[in-house]
């Protein structure tokens, strides 16, 4: 169908101005960990946002109100679990995965690969994505809680604090 009726039109472009004109107040009110995508939990909410805007902006079973509520809850659920993980670290386990060290001392750590379902070839192409061809200048790969793997050059390692949560780590 190409075009139902002009109300149907005029509802989408109303109620989807005011839709996103809330979503962006909610955002902004919110703070910036709600886009964050810090762990998979941010993941999901951020795409629970735009589904939710989606079915705000085209379904009329839904009312203005009930997305600016939907949105609303999802904030602040967001929020919570953000306030309860930070003031208590054990939660974050319910919650977000560790990092996990899939490459130090030269080696690949294949038990750590397979635990997170991924191939050695996948590691590689991320060292070479990162503008590495030498593995020999890295001195560790960290599959991070949000899903992106970090490389770390021996000349970034330092004393490798910045390793201290990750699983499998010497300083954990």
């Amino acid at each position: 169908m190409w075009f139902d009726n002009w109300s149907d039109v005029l509802r989408v472009l109303l109620v989807g101005s005011a839709a996103y004109a809330l979503l962006v107040v909610v955002l902004r009110l919110s703070g910036k960990r709600t886009l964050s995508q810090l762990n998979v939990f941010d993941f999901v909410v951020t795409v629970a946002f735009g589904s939710t805007l989606a079915t705000i902006l085209l379904s009329t079973d839904v009312s203005w109100t009930e997305g600016a509520f939907a949105l609303g809850l999802l904030a602040g659920l967001q929020f919570l679990v953000a306030l309860v993980s930070s003031r208590w670290p054990r939660s974050r386990k319910a919650i977000a995965s560790r990092p996990a060290l899939l490459f130090s001392n030269g080696r690949i750590r294949e038990t750590e690969l397979r635990r997170n379902r991924l191939t050695e070839s996948e590691l590689l192409q991320a060292v070479r994505m990162q503008g590495s061809g030498d593995l020999s200048q890295i001195a560790a790969i960290v599959l991070e809680t949000n899903g992106k793997i970090s490389i770390i050059s021996g000349s970034k390692y330092g004393n490798g604090s910045a390793l201290e949560d990750v699983l499998g780590s010497a300083h954990n």
